[in-house]
């Protein structure tokens, strides 16, 4: 039997390292894809050493989408993928007026059309086999405009925005779509963001990247098309339903300040 192959961005910290971990114990051969090729090499390792698994490590800078098109193609060769995770994502902390614009643009890169591209080909890879799964890492951040994370919050309502009417059109496919929503974790986002000082990190209490890796891992395995984690996050995500327009985004900055 063909070895089946999962596919892994961002995988150099953080979520992606968790997953990464969760697909090895049970077997999967993987490939991993980020910019930090040393990190991934050293995770790769100790996977290949803890569960006598095949992993890749296929560095790419996710912001260019010739880059991505190129990944994609080289990983689909002539390997059996029923398994997407797009985990790779950038945010940045501050006014929209002020903030690095090459910055804010590589985040539309890697958080919107990077992730477009891949879904896309693995939809119709996996199609074409007969099955899979795809797991989009979006953010509770989705659910509402977000003051002085203004482009963040607007790449990750696209995500969940693209994954909830791509798993409606997979309806009835053996081929599922999963958007996991979750809130602050500690992972290093907040310091690559700028986030540290902000209430969202300060005031609330932050699960750890593996608590809630677990928790996208099992709603991904069960057909789940959305995922929020933890019980104060699905407040988030529905709350802004139910409060006036214009105040969502003056209750979000309170937390993003």
């Amino acid at each position: 039997m063909a070895s089946k192959w999962t596919l892994i961005t961002g995988a150099s910290e953080g979520f992606g390292v968790e997953f990464a971990k969760l697909a090895a114990a049970e077997g999967r051969d993987l490939i991993l894809v980020a910019r930090q090729a040393a990190k991934m090499e050293a995770l790769a390792e100790t996977l290949r050493a803890r569960h006598k698994i095949a992993v890749e490590v296929m560095p790419a800078d996710l912001s260019d989408p010739a880059t991505v098109e190129a990944l994609w193609r080289k990983v689909a060769l002539r390997r059996h993928v029923d398994l997407v995770v797009n985990n790779a994502g950038l945010g940045y902390n501050g006014p929209f007026a002020g903030a690095d614009f090459d910055r804010e643009m590589a985040s539309i890169m890697v958080n919107v059309l990077a992730l477009s591209i891949l879904t896309k080909r693995a939809v119709a890879h996996m199609l074409q086999q007969g099955g899979g799964r795809i797991l989009n890492v979006a953010s509770t951040s989705a659910f509402m405009p977000g003051p002085n994370m203004a482009v963040y919050h607007a790449t990750k309502a696209y995500v969940l925005s693209l994954g909830e009417a791509v798993a409606e059109e997979l309806r009835g496919t053996p081929v599922t779509l999963t958007t996991l929503c979750p809130g602050a974790t500690a992972t290093n986002f907040a310091r690559d963001a700028k986030m540290e000082h902000v209430a969202l990190f300060k005031a609330l209490p932050v699960p750890s990247a593996a608590r809630v890796a677990k928790s996208g891992w099992r709603a991904m395995q069960r057909g789940r098309r959305v995922k929020v984690t933890g019980a104060l996050n699905w407040l988030f995500s529905v709350g802004p339903r139910f409060t006036p327009r214009n105040l969502v985004p003056r209750i979000a900055a309170v937390f993003l300040k």
